[in-house]
């Protein structure tokens, strides 16, 4: 479908020199003289070049809309991820950096949504919070007040996280994997 460069957003997945761009930021400019244009940054979904970019309202885009499909997240395998289609069972392999550093909240069976674009596979996104174990926890500094006190803790995934002091070594706690936070204790 093709968009105007000034109906431009950000979200938008578009088409542009041969590469296939997400829209991070747009700024909408009316200078005094000439027309408006779209200052427009993306970022590369293939190769993670950056784009800086004026689209004024005569160009035109290609807008993409990217399929998605349920699978599950099986192992890894050096720098490889194997995620099995969960409809056809049919197995593909995807490099870590597709995932991120979200990689490393992976967990065996976890079900994540792949967005493919002309059937290549582009993101991998995950549930939002997962549930881990902390291994190990720093003790509390007596005098700190628990309500602006957060501690270094480690997941059982390796990653660290701050959490409140009262969470010790061996519990359960549901992360915000994006933003690598605490959230609650699990139930």
């Amino acid at each position: 479908m093709k968009i105007t460069g000034v109906e431009i957003r950000p979200g938008n997945i578009i088409e542009y020199e041969g590469g296939i761009w997400k829209v991070t930021k747009i700024q909408h400019t009316q200078p005094g003289k000439g027309g408006a244009y779209m200052q427009v940054e993306a970022k590369n979904l293939i190769d993670g070049r950056k784009l800086n970019n004026r689209f004024r309202s005569a160009d035109t885009v290609e807008k993409v809309r990217l399929d998605t499909k349920d699978f599950q997240y099986l192992y890894a395998e050096g720098d490889d991820l194997v995620f099995m289609d969960k409809d056809t069972y049919e197995q593909i392999t995807i490099g870590k950096d597709v995932v991120g550093e979200a990689h490393e909240f992976l967990q065996d069976g976890m079900d994540v949504v792949l967005e493919l674009w002309e059937e290549r596979p582009i993101s991998v996104e995950l549930p939002e919070h997962i549930e881990a174990t902390i291994v190990e926890a720093d003790a509390v500094v007596k005098g700190q007040t628990a309500s602006s006190s957060y501690k270094p803790a480690i997941l059982d995934n390796g990653v660290r996280v701050m959490v409140p002091p009262h969470i010790t070594s061996g519990t359960r706690i549901v992360v915000h994997v994006y933003d690598r936070e605490y959230v609650r204790r699990a139930d």
